[in-house]
């Protein structure tokens, strides 16, 4: 079984949707609870099993209770998928330290509590995958994102220490890269790119499914995907 985070609309949504397609049952976590439910009855239609679990990944006893309710619904944890995210863009001269904080709270201390809340069950299990959702602005630099690459950059190192502290343990630990991404995350962003020529969701889940199908003595721990055109 899968839990996603952010799994109620973009990104999340399209890698619940794609891994319940492969028969994986996934818990669905987000701050809004009706975006999840629409995402769950869709995969219930489908024929797939899903469960709507709203988490806000910043608090550590909600992220707790979700891992728990995963392993009381599923008896096991296979894979987790951090996709939960926010994003602001501006110029550091115009910034606000609480658009910082909330980016740094949800981007990173958010994907850290999740991973911590499924080690458990994994490192129980010795088997497992976490699959971080990273951003191409850690290989590139990106005017005016300086807390969202911040927070990017964050989550890559700390994906990389916790795939060495894991590698003992059978449980496998990568970043998934992803360029410009079709999401609702551009809605706010006054004159992005042209949105025609970006990922779409479905192609970044697709990606998240070749991580995870990997054969269990392989590990993809860095994985970039970017639209042919190279946006952003």
């Amino acid at each position: 079984m899968a839990i996603v985070t952010g799994g109620g609309r973009g990104i999340g949504r399209a890698v619940a949707l794609a891994f319940a397609r492969e028969g994986v049952a996934v818990v669905l976590a987000a701050r809004s609870g009706l975006g999840l439910d629409l995402v769950a009855r869709q995969i219930a239609d489908a024929n797939g099993r899903a469960i709507a679990v709203p988490t806000d990944v910043t608090d550590e006893s909600a992220v707790g209770a979700l891992a728990k309710r995963a392993v009381a619904e599923y008896g096991r944890i296979d894979i987790l998928v951090t996709a939960a995210g926010v994003a602001g863009f501006g110029p550091v001269a115009d910034s606000k330290p609480p658009d910082w904080d909330e980016m740094l709270a949800v981007n990173l201390r958010g994907a850290m509590l999740s991973c911590r809340a499924v080690l458990p069950a994994m490192m129980a299990q010795r088997s497992g995958t976490i699959i971080n959702i990273g951003s191409v602005v850690t290989g590139r630099v990106l005017a005016g994102s300086a807390a969202y690459t911040a927070s990017k950059y964050g989550l890559l190192g700390f994906s990389r220490v916790l795939a060495e502290e894991m590698r003992p343990h059978g449980v496998r630990v990568g970043v998934l890269s992803a360029g410009a991404t079709d999401t609702p995350l551009w809605n706010a962003v006054p004159s992005p790119p042209d949105r025609a020529l970006m990922l779409r969701p479905e192609q970044v889940a697709e990606a998240a499914l070749v991580m995870a199908r990997t054969d269990r003595n392989a590990t993809l721990e860095e994985l970039t995907l970017l639209p042919a055109g190279g946006v952003l």
